[in-house]
């Protein structure tokens, strides 16, 4: 899925493939792309082939500052672009993204955004990353078990190594079992309850947007602009 060079495959950014070069190679990552294609074959699968590796292309390796985990892709039509909780412009809002804006709202005293594209974030330096990166339509968790979990724990470990200060958002008991592959030494975690309807009271009044950026500026680097949504 990262050597072939057809417009429709899967690829990623160099800064990513180097880091992550072992991986690759690993016998887990080749049964991975055989069950990809297996699906794809017999199903319709979200994202799209080229948006599957969307967080790591809009976020190189090296300009990583925050990281907010998401679960799996939305399973509905048009919706997932390989960016947690993020839909393309003009799609309705999913109701996690809403109480992440209204959430927003409140801790920084903005208006509710019209675009549910979070890709001005991932060119901030936010990485947006699934921890399983496609699914099934209309079939939650149905790419779950399969190998993308290994994968997605090898990215969190290595920026755990090989970088410091970026700052873990962790919504949810699924992101926060991740705490343990992130060196608390190195890095800030910011968790909270998932922003699901579900459980969305204990999310609301976090304050991780405007917390997020207190870390950021205590490193004299430059805080994202939560606004700049878009491309």
């Amino acid at each position: 899925m990262t050597t072939t060079t057809t417009s429709n495959a899967p690829q990623i950014g160099d800064s990513w493939k180097e880091a992550l070069l072992e991986e690759f190679h690993q016998p887990y990552f080749a049964a991975l792309k055989q069950f990809l294609v297996q699906e794809k074959h017999e199903h319709t699968v979200y994202p799209p082939g080229p948006l599957i590796f969307s967080a790591f292309n809009q976020t190189s390796f090296d300009q990583v500052k925050v990281v907010i985990l998401g679960q799996d892709p939305y399973h509905g039509p048009n919706q997932a672009n390989g960016l947690c909780f993020s839909v393309s412009d003009g799609i309705k809002h999913p109701p996690s993204l809403v109480n992440i804006f209204k959430e927003m709202q409140k801790d920084l005293n903005v208006p509710y955004p019209k675009t549910g594209d979070l890709s001005g974030w991932a060119k901030q330096g936010v990485l947006l990353l699934n921890t399983t990166l496609t699914v099934r339509a209309h079939s939650p968790a149905s790419h779950q078990g399969q190998g993308w979990e290994i994968f997605t724990d090898a990215v969190i470990r290595t920026l755990s190594e090989r970088r410091e200060g970026i700052v873990f958002i962790l919504w949810g008991r699924h992101a926060q079992a991740k705490r343990a592959l992130i060196d608390m030494t190195k890095h800030h975690i910011l968790e909270a309850a998932h922003p699901s309807p579900y459980s969305a009271n204990g999310f609301f009044g976090c304050r991780h947007f405007s917390k997020t950026n207190f870390f950021l500026m205590q490193r004299n680097e430059m805080p994202i602009n939560w606004l700049a949504l878009g491309l």
